[in-house]
């Protein structure tokens, strides 16, 4: 099997889960995945890198958990979802405590 294949069947098996879990098809989320490995499979083509093939794979994938981790962090979504944590997985918070304020005293320290 060539290992091009993987750049084909690794976006399929994302949109089959996201058709499984969603129930729906979103051009754009499908074609994120081959445009990124487009990027990252050039720069390391660049840069004369061995094995190319799994790294566009590894690094892509830490890519996107960088941007998710950071966007979630941002919109302040966990924050924003806590009532629908406290509903699903019958939670108590205490009011006073934001997250926010305790990621800043972590990384100020």
């Amino acid at each position: 099997m060539k290992l091009y294949y993987l750049y084909i069947f690794t976006p399929l098996l994302g949109l089959l889960r996201n058709y499984v879990k969603y129930k729906q098809i979103t051009l754009d989320i499908f074609l994120r995945t081959p445009i990124a490995y487009f990027y990252i499979h050039l720069l390391l083509f660049m840069y004369q890198s061995s094995n190319i093939i799994y790294k566009t794979l590894i690094f892509e994938r830490w890519f996107w958990f960088l941007f998710k981790t950071c966007k979630s962090y941002i919109n302040n979504d966990y924050i924003r979802k806590q009532n629908k944590y406290k509903i699903k997985y019958n939670l108590e918070y205490d009011d006073t405590l934001n997250l926010r304020d305790i990621v800043d005293d972590i990384v100020s320290n």
